[in-house]
């Protein structure tokens, strides 16, 4: 995970980078968002021409590890940088900034063959990483109930199983496989592996792709027969993988939310935009208190999703994650994202329904950013179990 660092000199450097993915965004992805919603050859070329115009600039990765070419050693930095690749949808596979998760974690927690033969492929551009946790007919955060198996036998993991709304799923080279390596009568924190698994093995299979509210996300369910890899394709140590896990999550959440924020924050100039508009002031909605009233809203779910984030991050940053402040600041992101996308549908009308702006797209992920990365039920059970518990240990709520 990230280190500590010379603040003075990453701060600067992070809003020089943000200055430059906000031009690329703005003059090199906005434009062509119509196109790049499509599914067809042609959407895929220019993503690809993206990719590589992205690499080129120096802006791909930029919170790779900085031994691997990543440039913010800080996630509190990476945050201003990361709320400009937020503000379009497709900016996460553009600037490879999907994968800086599974870079720290490979770097961090894999051996050497591990970064030979998938850390380094991967940060040079040649491979795409993706994640197995969750499974058929179990919630994904009740990591008691993962059924993937995996058993060790002449010198191989033996991996049988189901994973679905696996991102990446369509092409992606490798997965990081969460699964049960002990028996069921031993304790969880011991009981579960990550292990490094090709996707172009004997027994590994698609099953199907997986629609969300009618658009691919690249999401895919996949089965393991009987697939074997190496036993130094395990991730950290035999049994660590509910303690890989958690670190994973925290950190990802923490990175999907800042571009939960990006979007939150071009949904705001998208109402900025129409208000100031020939038919906004041909409207007078600058004038209607409900107008106002949606302004308000969305500026203060984001500012407070933008502070609630950066607490989290220093957390990180320092090394001492705390995972209720990271839990609250997903959902704020989550929530400062659906007010602003509702908000700014409503001010374009019926407009906004439309493919005529990318509202419709952005409340799309809006309504999934409720569920993925943690339910918003199952994060408030899990956050309030534990501010009664400190309670209870402290006699009193510190907000320092």
């Amino acid at each position: 995970m990230p280190r500590r660092f010379n603040k003075a000199v990453h701060t600067e450097l992070a809003r020089s980078l943000a200055r430059e993915v906000k031009a690329f965004v703005d003059e090199m992805i906005i434009p062509y968002e119509s196109l790049l919603a499509r599914t067809d050859e042609q959407s895929l070329r220019m993503q690809a021409d993206l990719m590589d115009k992205a690499r080129s600039a120096g802006l791909c990765g930029l919170f790779y590890p900085l031994s691997h070419g990543g440039k913010i050693n800080s996630l509190e930095d990476y945050m201003i940088v990361t709320e400009q690749e937020g503000r379009t949808e497709f900016s996460q596979a553009i600037f490879a900034s999907h994968s800086a998760l599974d870079a720290h974690m490979l770097l961090e927690s894999g051996n050497k063959e591990i970064h030979r033969r998938f850390l380094e492929p991967m940060v040079n551009g040649d491979a795409v990483p993706s994640y197995g946790m969750t499974e058929p007919g179990h919630s994904g955060s009740r990591p008691s109930l993962i059924a993937t198996i995996a058993h060790l036998s002449g010198g191989n993991w033996h991996i049988n199983g189901r994973k679905w709304f696996i991102s990446n799923a369509d092409r992606a080279t490798f997965m990081t496989v969460l699964a049960r390596s002990g028996g069921k009568d031993m304790a969880l924190n011991h009981a579960l592996s990550m292990i490094i698994v090709p996707t172009d093995l004997p027994g590994f299979k698609i099953e199907r792709q997986l629609n969300m509210m009618g658009h691919s996300y690249g999401q895919g369910e996949v089965s393991f027969t009987d697939v074997q890899v190496p036993e130094h394709y395990l991730l950290g140590a035999c049994g660590s993988g509910l303690d890989l896990m958690d670190r994973r999550l925290g950190l990802g959440r923490l990175l999907r939310s800042m571009n939960w924020v990006g979007l939150a924050q071009r949904c705001m100039d998208l109402m900025g935009a129409r208000i100031h508009s020939i038919r906004g002031k041909f409207s007078r909605l600058a004038e209607k208190q409900l107008v106002r009233q949606h302004i308000f809203n969305t500026y203060l779910a984001i500012v407070s999703a933008c502070e609630l984030i950066r607490i989290a991050a220093r957390g990180i940053d320092a090394q001492n994650p705390d995972e209720v402040a990271i839990n609250v600041a997903k959902m704020a992101a989550s929530r400062a994202l659906c007010t602003a996308s509702d908000c700014a549908m409503q001010l374009h009308g019926a407009e906004g329904l439309t493919d005529l702006t990318p509202l419709y797209g952005i409340s799309r992920i809006a309504r999934t950013s409720r569920i993925m990365d943690g339910n918003d039920e199952s994060l408030i059970s899990s956050v309030g179990r534990r501010l009664i518990y400190r309670y209870q240990q402290q006699a009193v709520y510190a907000f320092d």
